[in-house]
């Protein structure tokens, strides 16, 4: 059990720092391609934060394991808004200044709706994993064309912390392609790890995959929006950190979901929507009025109400495994 638990933290954070090279690298080669910063921004470093549960999600999926597939993209968004942004606020209060994060709160909602209607039937099919991704693509495109309009304006504070954030290119594409090559041999090694090791601990401790991938493994892939969301309000770019996670949120249902419903379709445990669908729906509609309300701040006691959700949501998984919502 402890060499268990061991490998699974190791394995995390190799997970962790082979995602962050690998969307390093793509950048870089991106920008040596003459694609646009703001596009590389919204596309490969905003989808560069949910790439460790993409990975986890997939790779479970492929194995049979749609449950800890589905409970880390459920799972990883609770974390972000409870435990992160609840975090960061009691450490740092954040300010929503961004025009095109206001936009996108009630965007962030609209999908988790829609993520509602896929896992109402307790089954993802191959039709809902091609849903899922089209509301991705349409999300992408939409998000990038308001933020091109931002930029052109040069009148918001989002996409201007986005553009000097973006990794620099005077390592050159030989690093670059290091770095592609190492992260491509890290991710498949410690995607294992995760999966197996969590498996094991489940085992141990006589809990499902579904709460496994609820609270291990999506606490463990949420890193890089944890680092975002420090970085951020350590330099008082709160804009980027809030809107990084609303971006994480949004890629978890429709990529994270989507992708394994379409290599690996299959039932999934009753309680990930009876349960779990509606803390996220609930959670992510009370971050969302916490960022639109008069003042537009997510204060340290709101921060504290967050904190003190997400113990209470993980405690209820454990000692209430049974329990429903719905």
């Amino acid at each position: 059990m402890f060499v268990a638990t061991a490998l699974l933290i190791i394995g995390l954070v190799l997970l962790v720092y082979g995602a962050d090279r690998l969307v390093f690298s793509a950048a870089i080669l991106c920008r040596s391609l003459g694609i646009p910063p703001l596009i590389i921004g919204m596309t490969v470093v905003g989808i560069g934060t949910s790439l460790p549960e993409l990975i986890v999600a997939f790779s479970a999926a492929t194995h049979g394991q749609m449950d800890m597939a589905v409970g880390t993209a459920v799972g990883s968004n609770i974390t972000n808004i409870l435990l992160i942004v609840g975090g960061a606020a009691l450490f740092h209060p954040l300010t929503v200044h961004s025009n095109l994060v206001r936009r996108e709160l009630p965007l962030m909602l609209l999908v988790t709706l829609l993520c509602g209607v896929v896992l109402f039937d307790n089954t993802l099919s191959r039709n809902d994993g091609l849903a899922l991704i089209v509301i991705a693509l349409a999300w992408l495109l939409f998000i990038i064309r308001i933020a091109r309009r931002a930029e052109r304006d040069n009148n918001d504070t989002l996409t201007q912390e986005q553009l000097k954030e973006l990794p620099r290119d005077e390592t050159g594409n030989t690093v670059a392609f290091l770095w592609l090559a190492v992260a491509l041999i890290i991710l498949p090694m410690s995607t294992r790890m995760v999966i197996d090791n969590a498996t094991v601990i489940a085992d141990f401790f006589g809990i499902s995959e579904l709460i496994i991938g609820l609270t291990l493994v999506s606490v463990g892939t949420s890193l890089p929006e944890l680092a975002t969301v420090i970085a951020g309000a350590l330099k008082g770019e709160d804009d980027i950190a809030i809107g990084n996670l609303i971006g994480s949120n949004i890629y978890n249902m429709a990529i994270v979901l989507g992708v394994p419903a379409l290599v690996q379709p299959g039932s999934i445990d009753p309680q990930a929507f009876s349960r779990d669908y509606w803390v996220m729906l609930g959670v992510s509609a009370l971050f969302t009025v916490l960022c639109l309300q008069r003042g537009r701040r997510i204060g340290r006691a709101a921060g504290a109400l967050l904190l003190c959700g997400f113990v209470a949501w993980v405690a209820t998984l454990f000692w209430l495994p049974s329990a429903t919502l719905w």
